[in-house]
């Protein structure tokens, strides 16, 4: 017990030097700016080929997320060299308090590989979270990013999603079914109102013709008098445009 004391005493001393704590920080840095520029890359890529954009998104995510992990212990490794009797002796002192420090971290980012390979949802995919509801921007080794449509930038930790309920409204396809609601007189003619919402909707440059459109009637009590409910179902050729097309057709 002596011994592995001393050995793991020795390796503290040797990992605090400046030279290889600078190299350390240096390659990290390196690690970082390579996943920016990985990002900015798939983004262009992405305004290219446009019909392949979630594929895109979800390899970058997936190689970001490797590169962090895999890439900052490979460099931590490489640097300080530890002998296998070192990381078990400071290992075995470490983990229980680095355990119990860390450990909604460790879990969420347990949860971020579970949502990678499971995938529930993914990136790209226009999901409802809650209260909130958006695309997902990015699957991180802490948490989710998911941009609302009113454009802010929600992030949620990743083990969230292991206890509460999700919906994925495309589950990584490119079109999404979108539902807009109208509201009209009882004394309208359907025949009539069921015309112009279908000619608005085929006409719009949004929607993918190759699904169906559903035009849904239902009669609905509001202040007090009827009216009829209108739901018209149909497709968005790409989830980034569900906003616009709600608002062109609206």
């Amino acid at each position: 017990m002596e011994i592995k004391t001393d050995q793991a005493t020795t390796f503290i001393l040797e990992t605090f030097k400046l030279d290889k704590i600078a190299l350390f920080i240096f390659l990290i840095f390196c690690i970082v700016i390579f996943v920016k520029f990985l990002t900015t890359w798939s983004k262009k890529i992405q305004n290219k080929y446009t019909s392949k954009r979630l594929i895109v998104l979800q390899l970058t995510t997936m190689f970001s997320f490797s590169l962090y992990l895999f890439g900052t212990m490979g460099v931590f490794y490489f640097i300080f060299r530890p002998t296998k009797e070192v990381l078990l002796a400071v290992g075995g002192s470490a983990a229980v308090a680095i355990g119990f420090a860390l450990k909604d971290l460790v879990g969420s980012i347990i949860a971020g590989f579970i949502l990678l390979f499971d995938r529930p949802f993914q990136v790209g995919d226009r999901v409802q979270f809650g209260d909130d509801y958006g695309e997902i921007m990015s699957i991180g080794l802490r948490s989710v990013k998911l941009n609302t449509l009113d454009d802010n930038l929600v992030t949620i930790p990743n083990s969230k999603f292991l206890t509460d309920t999700v919906a994925s409204g495309n589950a990584g396809a490119l079109d999404m079914m979108v539902v807009g609601h109208f509201y009209v007189s009882i004394y309208e003619s359907l025949d009539r109102v069921k015309d112009i919402l279908h000619e608005v909707v085929i006409t719009s440059r949004f929607v993918f013709l190759e699904k169906p459109i559903k035009i849904i009637f239902e009669e609905v009590a509001i202040s007090n008098t009827f009216v009829i409910k209108v739901s018209v179902k149909s497709y968005v050729l790409d989830v980034k445009y569900e906003k616009a097309y709600l608002t062109a057709c609206g």
